[in-house]
């Protein structure tokens, strides 16, 4: 049974998107579990996952043991047939639910997208012995991955385009999606954004591109105090260079999770429909 999120106060202003409050959060057509049974690597994690608050007052998902996709649908009248799967940040710690969640998803639904929100395991809350000699950052890349093949494996059920299924992480979430770019071609989005996040799963420069690499396009802010935008931009200047297709906004303010408002990040999602359309995603058959 899917746990109901507790009514919060205060809002949360992201760009074009509209603040929801605990309350308004959207049900989602349905929940999708990622494996049969128990997740590989978590057959000893005995725990329950939980909701909380932020302390901005805001909807977060704590201790993830089942990873699932939260799955919402756009209209029937305005669906283009592409898909995006959705990674919230929260440091591998918690799920940031609304402005990196089902926000997005209400954004990306108004344009005729498919949006499934993942909720990938993350590390224990209390006890970190729990995990002891487990790479959890690993087993989270491995739900994104796992994620992208079940929107693809069911994209003709959901008359979704099968080469038109992207994603987009923010910080850790953004982790969990260059976890996908550069994993296996068949857990691969078709195109990806990752937003305020690193440039590689390591940091290592040059960054190897793997082939059939998907077209990027990537997010941050000059100011970031936790990512440098040069991790941004490393992943930018390794695409260019191996000739795959690729877009950056380097907003002058917006600090990490683009919490400073006034500025250009404000409407990067604005930014990334344009790019979408761009490419042809938002139009139905392209």
């Amino acid at each position: 049974m899917k746990k109901a999120y507790p009514v919060f106060a205060v809002s949360f202003l992201l760009g074009m998107i509209p603040a929801v409050s605990g309350e308004a959060l959207p049900e989602p057509a349905s929940v999708i579990p990622l494996y049969d049974g128990v997740a590989p690597g978590s057959e000893s994690w005995d725990w329950e996952e939980n909701t909380a608050a932020s302390r901005r007052g805001l909807p977060m998902v704590q201790n993830v043991v089942k990873p699932v996709l939260l799955y919402y649908p756009p209209d029937s009248g305005t669906d283009v047939g592409t898909a995006m799967v959705i990674a919230p940040g929260g440091g591998y710690r918690n799920l940031m639910m609304s402005y990196e969640g089902l926000d997005i998803a209400t954004y990306l639904n108004k344009l005729g997208v498919h949006a499934y929100v993942l909720k990938y395991r993350l590390t224990h809350q209390g006890d970190s012995k729990k995990q002891e000699g487990q790479d959890v950052r690993r087993l989270a890349g491995t739900d994104g991955q796992q994620a992208i093949r079940l929107v693809r494996r069911g994209s003709a059920e959901m008359g979704i385009e099968p080469d038109r299924i992207g994603m987009i992480g923010f910080s850790a979430g953004g982790g969990v999606t260059l976890s996908s770019v550069f994993g296996p071609a068949d857990g691969r989005p078709d195109f990806a954004v990752p937003v305020y996040t690193g440039g590689g799963l390591t940091g290592s420069s040059p960054i190897p591109v793997p082939e059939n690499a998907p077209p990027l396009c990537i997010f941050t802010a000059a100011n970031d105090q936790i990512i440098p935008w040069e991790r941004s931009m490393e992943l930018f200047a390794a695409w260019q260079s191996a000739g795959v297709p690729a877009e950056i906004h380097i907003f002058q303010a917006g600090r990490h999770g683009f919490v400073e408002k006034g500025g250009g990040a404000d409407h990067f999602m604005d930014r990334l429909q344009e790019w979408m359309k761009v490419n042809g995603w938002l139009s139905k058959g392209q």
